[in-house]
């Protein structure tokens, strides 16, 4: 209904072509939304860090303002599913077996940025 929708999810950035990537099953809400309208964001930040002698946390963030795409080679998408998962385990012969078992079953899409922009928060 035009709301924006906003969840934690995983991903995987691409340094050679400054791309992000995700992945999820083929149907619900977030895919609807993207369908409707592929102009997204996405926020990331980091665990922070205190300064000696300081009780503040200072955090840093980035948002991506892009266009969502969806990667429809089937090759690429599970090259983009073994690096997501290889942040997560380096058991390459679980993340092939489920690779193997779910790609079908899975949607990889692709974040092209537009604008980004990022700093760093004192929460004092």
């Amino acid at each position: 209904n035009g709301y924006p929708y906003g969840l934690p999810i995983n991903f995987w950035y691409n340094e050679n072509n400054g791309c992000l990537y995700f992945h999820s099953g083929k149907k619900g809400h977030k895919i609807d939304a993207i369908k409707a309208n592929n102009k997204v964001s996405f926020c990331v930040y980091n665990e922070g860090f205190q300064k000696d002698g300081d009780w503040a946390w200072n955090i840093s963030s980035v948002i991506v303002f892009g266009r969502m795409h969806i990667v429809e080679d089937a090759d690429k998408a599970a090259e983009i599913y073994r690096k997501l998962s290889l942040k997560f385990t380096s058991d390459t012969e679980y993340i092939d077996s489920e690779i193997e078992k779910f790609a079908k079953t899975t949607l990889c899409y692709e974040l092209r940025p537009e604008h980004i922009t990022g700093k760093i928060v004192n929460e004092a």
